[in-house]
């Protein structure tokens, strides 16, 4: 696999990952008052940082924010269907990373 396909890949993961901790945190407050939800960013940086070049994506690090007061209160509902969709996206990454190391090694054996 390219240097540059693989920072893509694991930046994003790393993402993901920020996102699940986070939200994770945010359910298990969901009963605290006053309680302001962390929120993650990371992809906008890192597709301006894959125009650039590999050592842009590497610099991407995943930005943690609290949600803003005019947010209202953490809602449960929406913050187990953000973990779904990031669990999701996260299975589907390693998924991506897979058929790249198994192409990887096909032509690899096949040089041979």
């Amino acid at each position: 696999m390219d240097g540059y396909g693989a920072a893509v890949i694991l930046k994003a993961m790393e993402g993901l990952s920020a996102r699940v901790t986070a939200t994770a945190e945010n359910i298990a407050n969901a009963n605290t008052p006053n309680y302001r939800p962390l929120r993650v960013s990371f992809e906008d940086a890192l597709a301006q940082a894959a125009r650039k070049d590999v050592a842009a994506v590497r610099a991407v690090k995943p930005k943690i924010t609290q949600a803003p007061l005019s947010e209202g209160a953490l809602r449960l509902d929406l913050e187990l269907a953000d973990e779904t969709a990031t669990a999701g996206r996260y299975s589907a990454m390693v998924e991506l990373l897979n058929r790249q190391l198994e192409l990887q090694g096909l032509a690899t054996m096949g040089n041979n």
